[in-house]
């Protein structure tokens, strides 16, 4: 990316999707529940004001939030996940330079773009993305990542911004102010830990950050901070390559040797793509909550039968484990795939919904899987990551045992899959 660089993040995703096709929704308290219905893990505002923090379990929600109205959704991963990939469609009619960060955010390239007129834009461009896919947005933007983080942030939280605010100039008496009212703690990038050491060396702030000498900080921390530092100071160093966090989506996909239509080809790619995300997830030690499964034909040959579908599965628990994810990717791709000859270009295998594999908490509605069995897991996948390492990647595959029967997780509060099952499309009747 050169131009100025948005951030487009979806707000209170999971809850605006439900709402799109339930308005009565609107302005009531709704909290979305993980897999199996465990605990919060999505809460609209009207519920963060009631206090119910991320995490809670179902059986602790207090009941007096019920008597505020209180409504509980299941996880519908197939909606959020053809939600997100509309919003994403939507943002590519506004720049042909969209990166997708996570299910509910994007990075924008605007280089091009009048500077000016680049606050009436991202207006605009927020009013059609509701309008198209009834998705509010927030967007922020900057001359780099970082700074674009916060402004995305101050848009969010101020309604004098309307949901849209631009960092022009990193110096700038408006952007130090900023910078000075931001703990250093709510920069992107910095953790608990690096946070409560840069409190010992006398680092606040953003700004203090900021003003802080980038090699001193490299010195004591670590080129990542250091990059951070820079950022804040308008000078741009991070790329989407970067490791400067856990990516909270995983995106393993390539173009064919040659477009085909046969369904073992592509399956078999599936697999290959499904195998090496779960391999990075355990580097970046991360767990997966859902995966989408994308087929590609190619538009540059509009004679051909063409087809840019995408199916989005929940995972049965949070997982980084290969044979799970490779399951339910070729469930995925079993449910897409279209007999009619078509012939794909390309394929990919998204890992979204991304947490932390550390310090996580166990589902209290999911049986808990015994501590031998978990051994025995994180024994295999260290034994196929080594062995892959070691003499290659591809040395050992994953073969898939087909089952008949679909997972069936717990979901007695799932909304229906509007956008993507024939069958449970919403009616209309005439009074």
């Amino acid at each position: 990316m050169t131009g100025p660089i948005a951030l487009v993040d979806c707000n209170n995703f999971y809850a605006s999707c439900e709402r799109v096709f339930r308005p009565k929704l609107h302005g009531v308290p709704l909290a979305v529940l993980s897999n199996n219905d465990g605990c919060v893990i999505a809460r609209s505002q009207e519920v963060k004001a009631l206090g119910i923090a991320m995490g809670t379990p179902m059986h602790h929600l207090p009941r007096a939030a019920f008597d505020h109205g209180l409504v509980l959704c299941s996880s519908n991963y197939e909606l959020y996940g053809d939600m997100s990939a509309r919003v994403m469609a939507t943002l590519g009619e506004f720049t042909p330079r969209v990166e997708p960060y996570s299910i509910d955010e994007s990075w924008l390239d605007l280089a091009g773009f009048d500077r000016p007129a680049l606050s009436a834009h991202c207006q605009e461009m927020r009013r059609i993305v509701y309008k198209w896919t009834g998705i509010p947005v927030s967007v922020g933007v900057a001359p780099t990542r970082t700074l674009a983080k916060l402004a995305n942030r101050h848009a969010k939280k101020h309604g004098a911004a309307r949901d849209v605010f631009v960092i022009d100039d990193a110096d700038s008496p408006d952007t130090l102010a900023l910078l000075a009212r931001t703990p250093v703690g709510e920069v992107w990038g910095i953790g608990g830990r690096v946070t409560s050491r840069l409190y010992e060396m006398g680092l606040h702030t953003a700004l203090d950050l900021a003003r802080a000498d980038p090699k001193w900080i490299r010195r004591r921390f670590s080129v990542v901070v250091e990059r951070t530092a820079r950022e804040l100071a308008g000078t741009r160093c991070i790329n989407m390559n970067d490791a400067h966090d856990s990516k909270k989506l995983i995106m393993t996909s390539r173009s064919f040797g040659q477009m085909t239509a046969d369904r073992r080809e592509v399956a078999e790619a599936v697999r290959a793509h499904a195998a090496r995300g779960a391999e990075k997830l355990r580097r970046q030690q991360s767990l997966a909550c859902a995966l989408r499964v994308t087929l590609r034909t190619n538009k540059y040959l509009p004679h051909l039968a063409q087809d840019h579908d995408s199916m989005t599965v929940a995972l049965p628990s949070p997982t980084d484990n290969t044979f799970e994810i490779v399951r339910a990717a070729q469930r995925a791709l079993q449910r897409l795939w279209k007999d009619r000859g078509i012939r794909y270009q390309k394929c990919g295998v998204q890992l979204m919904d991304l947490i932390e594999a550390t310090g996580q908490q166990l589902d209290v509605f999911q049986p808990p899987q015994p501590a031998a069995d978990r051994d025995k897991s994180e024994r295999l996948m260290s034994a196929l990551d080594q062995l892959n390492g070691q003499y290659g990647r591809g040395t050992v595959t994953v073969g898939v045992q087909r089952q008949n029967a679909p997972w069936q997780l717990r979901s007695n509060h799932r909304s229906n899959r509007w956008s993507t099952r024939w069958d449970e499309l919403p009616t209309v009747r005439l009074q």
